[in-house]
């Protein structure tokens, strides 16, 4: 392929075990049509874009071609999903390889929907346009909320059918990321592979996401500390914004400390702890109030499949990982709380503040308060929904004289405040509509949508009406896996 695309890939991972992948590469589709394009990604990428654009750039994204330098392959991994556990494996993607960028960053470049592989499982490896439109809408969104995430570079038509309920049309998702490294790949190496596979898998995370914990005594503990702190702090974001993950299996958590995989995932209206719009979690295991507690679950499987690098003796490496585990819930809480400060415009500390929060999300709960509209009215001093009640009252007295006795100003506050609740969220409604234009050939809605999602926190007049609620409905909102 042409160089002046500025394709820079490297292909790290291909040199780990043969156990962890299998070459392969994308099956070629009809007619790829470009239907949505990251141009600011593909800059920071070193992609020259308009190049990227024309038919030679197409074709990769499409699997048709593949650029120079890529060594394709599916990866293998396993995983818990739903709790069970299973083998698993990159049923519908193919990673071309990893692009090293202009300041010597490493990202993976991965097409999601190129068609069957060994680890499709009878699927036929293929996507639908609209849950990568979706996964497009909503991982650059949270990339806007400043919540780690895989990004989205490209979505092309194939000029094909896919085949789930009904005939739909396919597609191909670019999506790019720190790595493809889960919970379940190393899940995989504990279960399927020698203690030296999953050493050379260890210590390529480790060179990879955590090369400062490499010289320290125990480097493997580290990993295990570093993943944990990552995932931690990532939780604590989608709660500060009303994320609501939706499928949260082993597979789907990343060692880089990314959101992966948009499936049936949505933000929050009303507020509410027992929050599911997954069709597929009837039991309410992922649901919004859940989500910490399966982030503790997940990484504790990640630290048994630890456990044969952590120490020599099985019993002080199991007492090593059990201790590193514990500390999740004080990281979480931690990064939680600051991050509840913020949105309340509180600066420092001080021994009531978990009250004072746990105290206003009650009433939300009770008076059914949209979860990003009130703070954003906390914040512009607008009406609440529970405005006017004498447990809001009593409340808000105590926020005020909380933040009186703080050393920074009102103005600080409000400052504060601003950059810590967004003005705009992809509200459900407002995707559909994205979505249901797109499938239908009319791309300016998604784009509009993006446009405002991009700055969140600018709080500009243009991002107002994109806060406005959906209308009252009968039926709740679903959303679905997107295989």
């Amino acid at each position: 392929m042409t160089k002046n695309i500025g394709w820079n890939l490297d292909n790290s991972y291909s040199l780990l075990p043969q156990k962890f992948y299998t070459s392969h590469k994308p099956k070629p589709v009809a007619s790829p049509e470009l239907v949505m394009f990251n141009e600011n990604l593909a800059a920071e990428l070193g992609f020259n874009a308009e190049a990227l654009k024309t038919n030679e750039g197409v074709a990769i994204f499409a699997g048709n071609e593949l650029p120079e330098g890529a060594f394709p392959l599916a990866q293998a991994y396993a995983g818990h999903q739903f709790g069970h556990f299973t083998m698993l494996g990159d049923g519908r993607a193919v990673l071309l390889g990893e692009q090293i960028t202009p300041e010597g960053g490493r990202v993976d470049i991965q097409l999601k929907g190129p068609g069957r592989t060994p680890y499709s499982r009878g699927g036929d490896g293929r996507a639908a346009l609209g849950p990568m439109l979706r996964e497009y809408i909503i991982s650059e969104a949270m990339h806007g909320l400043g919540i780690p995430t895989t990004r989205s570079l490209a979505v092309v038509k194939t000029g094909e059918p896919v085949y789930r309920e009904t005939e739909l049309q396919g597609a191909i998702l670019t999506r790019v990321a720190a790595s493809h490294l889960r919970v379940g790949t190393f899940e995989f190496a504990a279960n399927w592979g020698t203690e030296e596979e999953l050493r050379a898998l260890a210590d390529y995370a480790l060179e990879r996401h955590y090369p400062d914990a490499e010289t320290g005594d125990n480097r493997y503990l580290a990993l295990l500390q570093g993943v944990i702190k990552r995932q931690a702090l990532l939780i604590a974001k989608w709660q500060l914004a009303g994320f609501i993950h939706g499928v949260m299996n082993t597979d789907n958590m990343t060692i880089s400390g990314e959101t992966i995989d948009y499936g049936p995932c949505a933000f929050m209206d009303v507020y509410d702890p027992a929050a599911v719009f997954s069709s597929i979690d009837v039991q309410g295991r992922y649901a919004y109030g859940n989500q910490p507690g399966i982030g503790s679950w997940n990484l504790a499987r990640f630290a048994e499949a630890m456990i044969p690098l952590l120490h020599e003796d099985q019993d002080q490496a199991l007492e090593l990982a059990q201790e590193a585990i514990s500390e999740y819930k004080d990281h979480f809480y931690s990064n939680w709380l600051e991050g509840m400060r913020a949105k309340l415009g509180i600066f420092g500390g001080e021994e009531g503040d978990k009250a004072l929060v746990e105290q206003l999300l009650g009433m939300m709960q009770k008076n059914r308060a949209d979860f990003t509209n009130t703070f954003l009215d906390l914040t512009f001093g607008r009406e609440t929904a529970m405005s006017g009640t004498p447990e809001f009252t009593a409340w808000h007295e105590k926020w005020i004289a909380r933040r009186s006795r703080q050393e920074q100003t009102e103005g600080q506050a409000a400052e504060l405040m601003k950059n810590s609740n967004p003005a705009v969220i992809p509200r459900n409604h407002r995707v559909e509509e994205a979505l249901e234009a797109a499938e239908s050939g009319d791309y300016h809605v998604m784009k509009r949508l993006l446009h405002v999602l991009a700055s969140p926190y600018a709080h500009t007049a243009e991002q107002e009406k994109y806060a406005a609620l959906p209308e009252p409905s009968d039926c709740p909102y679903q959303t679905f896996c997107g295989t």
